[in-house]
Protein backbone atom coordinates (compact mmCIF):
# COMPACT_ATOMS: atom_id res chain seq x y z
CA UNK A 1 0.00 0.00 0.00
CA UNK A 2 1.54 3.52 -1.05
CA UNK A 3 1.35 4.98 2.31
CA UNK A 4 2.78 8.64 0.28
CA UNK A 5 -0.94 8.51 -1.92
CA UNK A 6 -2.90 8.29 1.27
CA UNK A 7 -0.92 11.45 3.30
CA UNK A 8 -1.48 13.19 -0.30
CA UNK A 9 -5.03 12.23 -0.12
CA UNK A 10 -5.45 13.33 3.54
CA UNK A 11 -3.82 16.29 3.15
CA UNK A 12 -5.81 17.09 0.18
CA UNK A 13 -9.09 16.95 2.58
CA UNK A 14 -7.92 18.57 5.44
CA UNK A 15 -7.43 21.29 2.97
CA UNK A 16 -10.47 21.18 1.61
CA UNK A 17 -12.39 21.05 4.45
CA UNK A 18 -10.21 24.29 6.17
CA UNK A 19 -11.21 25.95 2.78
CA UNK A 20 -14.80 25.16 3.53
CA UNK A 21 -14.50 26.52 6.99
CA UNK A 22 -13.20 29.51 6.31
CA UNK A 23 -15.99 29.99 3.44
CA UNK A 24 -18.77 29.84 5.87
CA UNK A 25 -17.19 32.40 7.81
CA UNK A 26 -16.36 34.64 5.23
CA UNK A 27 -19.93 34.25 3.96
CA UNK A 28 -21.57 34.85 7.74
CA UNK A 29 -19.57 37.43 7.98
CA UNK A 30 -20.50 39.07 4.74
CA UNK A 31 -24.21 38.60 5.12
CA UNK A 32 -24.28 39.69 8.32
CA UNK A 33 -24.09 36.63 10.75
CA UNK A 34 -26.51 34.59 7.97
CA UNK A 35 -25.20 32.29 5.25
CA UNK A 36 -25.63 33.68 1.68
CA UNK A 37 -27.11 30.45 0.10
CA UNK A 38 -27.65 31.51 -3.05
CA UNK A 39 -23.83 32.59 -3.15
CA UNK A 40 -22.66 29.12 -1.60
CA UNK A 41 -24.50 27.09 -3.85
CA UNK A 42 -22.79 28.74 -7.28
CA UNK A 43 -19.32 28.82 -5.50
CA UNK A 44 -20.08 24.78 -5.06
CA UNK A 45 -20.96 24.39 -8.46
CA UNK A 46 -18.48 26.30 -10.18
CA UNK A 47 -16.02 24.22 -7.91
CA UNK A 48 -17.52 21.16 -9.07
CA UNK A 49 -17.06 22.76 -12.81
CA UNK A 50 -13.54 23.55 -11.84
CA UNK A 51 -12.67 19.68 -10.61
CA UNK A 52 -14.37 18.29 -13.51
CA UNK A 53 -12.53 20.09 -16.15
CA UNK A 54 -8.99 19.44 -14.41
CA UNK A 55 -9.83 16.08 -14.57
CA UNK A 56 -10.78 16.20 -18.13
CA UNK A 57 -7.47 18.05 -19.44
CA UNK A 58 -5.64 15.26 -16.99
CA UNK A 59 -6.81 12.63 -19.03
CA UNK A 60 -6.77 14.43 -22.09
CA UNK A 61 -3.34 15.00 -22.06
CA UNK A 62 -2.42 11.34 -20.73
CA UNK A 63 -4.17 10.43 -23.63
CA UNK A 64 -2.16 13.01 -26.30
CA UNK A 65 0.78 10.83 -24.70
CA UNK A 66 2.34 14.09 -22.24
CA UNK A 67 4.94 12.87 -20.61
CA UNK A 68 4.32 14.56 -17.87
CA UNK A 69 0.99 12.92 -17.05
CA UNK A 70 0.94 10.50 -14.43
CA UNK A 71 -1.72 7.88 -14.57
CA UNK A 72 -2.09 7.64 -11.00
CA UNK A 73 -2.47 11.30 -10.81
CA UNK A 74 -4.94 11.45 -13.93
CA UNK A 75 -7.25 8.57 -11.95
CA UNK A 76 -7.21 10.23 -8.78
CA UNK A 77 -8.40 13.58 -10.50
CA UNK A 78 -10.93 11.77 -12.36
CA UNK A 79 -12.25 10.27 -8.63
CA UNK A 80 -11.95 13.58 -7.07
CA UNK A 81 -14.17 15.03 -9.85
CA UNK A 82 -16.81 11.95 -9.95
CA UNK A 83 -17.48 11.78 -6.04
CA UNK A 84 -17.80 15.57 -5.95
CA UNK A 85 -19.89 15.26 -9.15
CA UNK A 86 -22.00 12.77 -6.84
CA UNK A 87 -21.87 15.00 -4.17
CA UNK A 88 -23.76 17.98 -5.87
CA UNK A 89 -26.24 15.57 -7.25
CA UNK A 90 -26.95 14.36 -3.25
CA UNK A 91 -27.58 18.06 -2.79
CA UNK A 92 -29.56 18.41 -5.66
CA UNK A 93 -31.84 15.76 -4.60
CA UNK A 94 -32.08 17.23 -0.72
CA UNK A 95 -33.07 20.47 -2.01
CA UNK A 96 -35.68 19.26 -4.40
CA UNK A 97 -37.10 16.70 -1.58
CA UNK A 98 -37.31 19.76 0.86
CA UNK A 99 -39.33 21.62 -2.28
CA UNK A 100 -41.64 19.77 -2.18
CA UNK A 101 -41.98 19.29 1.23
CA UNK A 102 -42.44 22.37 1.27
CA UNK A 103 -45.50 22.58 -1.16
CA UNK A 104 -47.19 20.01 0.22
CA UNK A 105 -47.43 21.75 3.38
CA UNK A 106 -50.85 22.11 4.14
CA UNK A 107 -52.12 25.86 5.19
Amino acid sequence: MDSKGIDQMLSVLRATSAQAGSRTTEAQSATGGGADFAQILQNSIAQVNQTQQQAEGLAANFAAGDGNANLHEVMIALQKANVSFQEMVQVRNKLVTAYHDVMNIQV
